[in-house]
């Protein structure tokens, strides 16, 4: 798992301005102490060479070199007292104290390992993301069974509200384990039965772990992989990297482009590409087997019946039935 380039970028120039601004403040306030306490400038050019006579005292030859590092250190922590003192009957409390992190001095890293401070700025960063990639309120608390037909489907033979309710457990479940191999999803079923609202709510939720999600309608996916291959720039080819290597990539509504060679091909090679990189998928689509099949070709039937797990919405158009109740 890992957030996304963008996300890691925004988070640390956010930190990076974080620490300036706490530098630009700390200098502000020492400032105003040193014009109003003297004594405090003094003490402070004192303690800074007071390192300087501990290295003296390392290298020191000819003489007790662990006695001049304990006067050092007696000096040092007098000095430290006093301005303790000063502070205190000056200023209010921890005004001119260093308030980076206790953890990393707001490098963000403790080692090789990110700071807590830059996870939360990543988290921060991805909602601002999530916002604007799922805009609306599709969640899964927001996903209602009741719009479901209770009784018997007489041409399925089931009931829509308890196959429905089953397919929202297996979203949820989805996404709270995400992981790269979890695996892909084919959303199936007639038009308006819920399969965009799971679609975005899975997605909304894996991303809210700090995976980087993408989703794109099919035609706007199929327009942006057409602008990076006939139109290159630095910013079609970004976004078509990030349509290949994302963690979790969302097409809805495939089969609504409009049909070509290309469609075909870019499909072909986008699918294969993230099948191979373990790169999960979750797809919503009207077509059954035989017409994706026969709009695309078999080999990309095949990959979306064979390679991912198929869930089949039930029941009638949503739209409508908002449309009837109110």
């Amino acid at each position: 798992m890992g957030y996304s380039t963008e996300v890691l970028t925004r988070a640390r120039d956010a930190l990076a301005q974080r620490r300036a601004d706490r530098e630009s403040e700390l200098a502000a306030r020492h400032s105003r102490a040193y014009s109003q306490v003297p004594r405090l400038r003094e003490i402070d050019m004192l303690l800074r060479q007071s390192a300087a006579k501990a290295a003296q005292a390392v290298f020191l030859q000819g003489g007790d070199a662990q006695a001049a590092m304990e006067a050092v250190k007696q000096e040092n922590l007098q000095l430290q007292a006093e301005r303790k003192d000063l502070v205190a009957a000056n200023f209010e409390p921890q005004w001119l104290e260093d308030n980076r992190c206790p953890h990393c001095g707001d490098t963000g890293y403790v080692g090789s390992t990110m700071c807590q401070c830059l996870q939360q700025l990543c988290a921060l960063e991805q909602r601002k993301v999530l916002s604007a990639i799922f805009g609306g309120s599709e969640s899964f608390e927001t996903f209602r069974l009741d719009y479901y037909s209770d009784r018997m489907d007489p041409k399925f033979r089931v009931v829509p509200r308890v196959v429905m309710e089953k397919t929202l457990n297996y979203c949820r479940d989805y996404a709270r384990h995400f992981a790269k191999a979890q695996g892909n999803l084919l959303l199936t079923g007639t038009t308006g039965l819920g399969k965009t609202h799971l679609a975005l709510a899975m997605g909304r939720a894996i991303g809210e772990q700090g995976y980087s999600v993408c989703y794109e309608s099919a035609a706007g996916l199929f327009g942006k992989l057409e602008k990076a291959k006939f139109y290159p720039s630095q910013e079609s080819q970004a976004e078509a990297r990030a349509l290949e290597t994302c963690d979790l990539l969302i097409i809805d509504d495939l089969g609504t482009e409009m049909p070509g060679q290309f469609v075909t091909a870019a499909l072909y090679a986008l699918l294969n590409q993230r099948l191979m990189a373990g790169k999960a998928m979750i797809i919503t689509t009207n077509l059954n087997v035989e017409e994706a099949g026969q709009r695309y070709s078999p080999q990309i039937a095949s990959r979306l019946y064979g390679e991912f797990y198929r869930l089949t919405f039930l029941g009638e158009d949503i739209r409508a039935l908002k449309r009837r109740m109110y």
